[in-house]
């Protein structure tokens, strides 16, 4: 249960606190505090019916505990002044306003692409550090170093914990969009919490600029896609796109997906999240039109210079009928390190009868599989592989376009 709130809760709680203390690394003390608390109380006296606000007040009064034991409290009094009531727990509509403001400072351009994310990653979606570190390829000291200068940085430069004023806000947006699409890719491996927490951060950035095509385009991307969710995988096991049962898709939230679809276009809206936000509808409908996909890639790739895109593009190409195109397409790529390419091209090895061939790249695939459902898939791929007998099957594709953060720590 404690884990399930931890999921959450974290970034709200965050968010709460550093709006509280302007102090990142008190704030995730004072959480991780809190936290530890709950674990001794709950299973005792029961979970409280609002988790996140008892988890704030907690975490608040501990945290100025321990100033007050630091014997600096009279410095920072001024900082920690708040009206009568402020330690009750904090109702959702505060706590939602922090966490954009809290998205907004991660994604301050005085902190390096990398601080952004990883920052943003760690304080609004709630991943450990390994994890982190993990999705840029780095050990774990170096993402902590990392984590360290951002917050530094923020405090030394002053960077206030605030949403920006309206005539910066366009700046700005292209990075927030690009953190809120990883915290959603980050969620659509398994974790349905960040991928939520994406969505709600898409939403309230749509409300803020509501005539931002790109801001619509992303919360249509990712409330399509989110929209399977509970079809995506069976048990623990995952399920491709054609396997799955649609009567589990969530029909109001592909629905409100295609309007916010229709709202970015109406805007005018011809970007990159657009883009994907279109290809994403097209592979919701009954009959999918692989051909039209294909060319929305070739335009993403215009767009994006991506290799990913690329490989989703061959994948398309090769659904459309054109395994053998879409594998020379595969094999001009520098991917070598991203589990997709090989699946990918396991699949298209498979198809043109290829089977040795194809057997290697599953086991390639299959070493550098991040998660559990992928590399169980992937087994039974290497399994079914050495049967000729083997009906076609739907080319692995990622969720739309994924940015090559996953390879090397930058956004684009």
């Amino acid at each position: 249960m404690l884990d399930d709130v931890f999921r959450a809760e974290w970034g709200r709680v965050v968010a709460s606190l550093v709006g509280f203390l302007r102090d990142f690394d008190r704030a995730e003390d004072a959480a991780q505090e809190a936290f530890a608390i709950a674990a001794e109380r709950w299973p005792v006296a029961g979970t409280p019916d609002n988790p996140g606000g008892w988890l704030v007040a907690t975490a608040r009064n501990r945290a100025v505990d321990r100033i007050r034991r630091e014997r600096t409290l009279a410095g920072k009094l001024h900082l920690l002044a708040a009206p009568e009531g402020a330690m009750d727990e904090p109702g959702e509509t505060l706590i939602a306003d922090e966490r954009l403001e809290l998205l907004f400072t991660c994604c301050h351009p005085a902190l390096p692409p990398d601080g952004q994310v990883a920052l943003t990653l760690r304080a609004v979606g709630g991943l450990r550090t390994d994890e982190i570190a993990r999705a840029f390829l780095v050990s774990e000291e170096t993402m902590k170093r990392r984590l360290s200068r951002a917050k530094a940085k923020i405090k030394k430069a002053g960077i206030p914990f605030a949403v920006p004023a309206p005539h910066l806000l366009p700046d700005r947006l292209g990075t927030v969009l690009a953190v809120v699409y990883l915290i959603y890719n980050e969620g659509y491996r398994g974790r349905v919490d960040l991928a939520c927490e994406a969505v709600h951060l898409g939403r309230a950035l749509t409300e803020l600029m509501p005539d931002e095509p790109e801001a619509h385009g992303l919360l249509a991307l990712m409330s399509i896609h989110h929209a399977r969710r509970r079809a995506r995988f069976r048990g623990e096991d995952l399920v491709l796109l054609d396997d799955q049962d649609r009567t589990r898709w969530d029909l109001d939230q592909l629905a409100a997906g295609r309007s916010a679809l229709d709202r970015a276009m109406a805007l005018g809206g011809r970007g990159v999240y657009v883009v994907q936000a279109a290809i994403a509808s097209l592979q919701a409908r009954e009959r999918i039109d692989w051909p039209q996909i294909a060319g929305l890639y070739r335009r993403l790739a215009e767009l994006t210079g991506s290799p990913v895109v690329e490989l989703n593009r061959a994948a398309a190409v090769a659904q459309a009928g054109d395994p053998a195109a879409a594998l020379r397409t595969v094999d001009g790529l520098d991917l070598d390190g991203y589990p997709y390419f090989h699946s990918t091209r396991a699949e298209l090895l498979r198809r043109l009868g290829r089977a040795d061939e194809a057997r290697s790249a599953y086991r390639r695939a299959l070493g550098l599989a991040a998660t559990s459902p992928e590399r169980r898939f992937l087994a039974r791929r290497l399994e079914k592989v050495r049967s000729s007998a083997v009906p076609p099957a739907a080319v692995r594709s990622s969720p739309g376009y994924e940015p090559r953060f996953a390879r090397s720590g930058r956004t684009q």
